[in-house]
């Protein structure tokens, strides 16, 4: 058996780094809003426990599985929703301690699974991308918190996995944005770290190219646009996404990515 280490240990990295993000927040910033549309920052933290509880429900067929939990909603945004609502009037050091025990069980239940091991969240995945499925969650939504209180947002080769779900993905968002794909066509994206550092996803021979800054590719892979950098502690973030004007696209399929690429369920 090949266990999940290495997306593991990134998951670990990535929670511990949320985890000081919420340690430096004031009181006051956990009711402010975040870079998402009509949440606060408490409603991220409160929506991360609340998946995590449901991730390893799912990884151990309990009770709030995925499978079992998401269908008693109308829709999977009323699911979300609810989830959010299952932190109204914590305070934060309870949000954080619901959101740390979730994580910590989660993490445990992954380290006995094999790479290979089906889990049963939406269409199905390998343990591995569930772990790194988790991963990008949590960068995602602390980069919501982040640009919506002017924190600096930090680079890491955990990115490389995002920008990797975010490329295997793409035929499930273009399906869900009703696209169809372009027949006979491929993609590669061409990302460059800050270091340098070039970072390949996808065939050599691919028809269409998508190039640029690793971190704009994974803002676009997981719809975040970029905070106003004239407007240090903005509560908002422009409507227009400037990430995916720092990428470059060649080719119908490359174009669509920039448009429809969607890295979660």
């Amino acid at each position: 058996m090949i266990p999940v280490r290495d997306a593991l240990a990134d998951l670990a990295d990535e929670q511990r780094e949320f985890a000081k993000l919420l340690g430096a927040l004031g009181d006051a910033d956990w009711q402010r809003p975040s870079a998402a549309d009509g949440w606060t920052v408490a409603d991220q933290v409160a929506h991360l426990a609340d998946t995590e509880e449901v991730a390893a429900d799912t990884l151990t067929d309990g009770p709030r599985a995925f499978a079992k939990a998401v269908p008693r909603y109308a829709t999977a945004e009323d699911f979300t929703a609810a989830g959010c609502r299952r932190g109204d009037g914590l305070t934060p050091q309870d949000l954080t301690a619901w959101w740390d025990r979730a994580a910590a069980r989660t993490r445990r239940l992954l380290a006995g699974r094999a790479a290979t091991d089906r889990v049963a969240w939406g269409f199905g995945m390998t343990a591995e991308t569930f772990a790194t499925a988790r991963l990008m969650e949590h960068w995602a939504h602390g980069l919501d918190i982040r640009d919506a209180l002017g924190l600096p947002v930090d680079e890491t080769p955990r990115l490389r996995r995002i920008a990797v779900l975010g490329h295997s993905t793409l035929s499930y968002a273009l399906a869900l944005a009703r696209v169809s794909r372009p027949q006979g066509r491929s993609l590669r994206l061409e990302l460059t770290e800050r270091n340098g550092t070039g970072h390949v996803v996808g065939p050599a021979d691919a028809t269409d190219v998508l190039r640029g800054p690793l971190p704009a590719w994974c803002r676009v892979a997981t719809r975040r646009s970029r905070a106003s950098p004239t407007a240090p502690g903005a509560t908002t973030v422009p409507t227009a996404s400037t990430a995916g004007s720092e990428l470059t696209a060649e080719g119908e399929l490359a174009q669509l990515a920039l448009l429809h690429a969607r890295a979660y369920l």
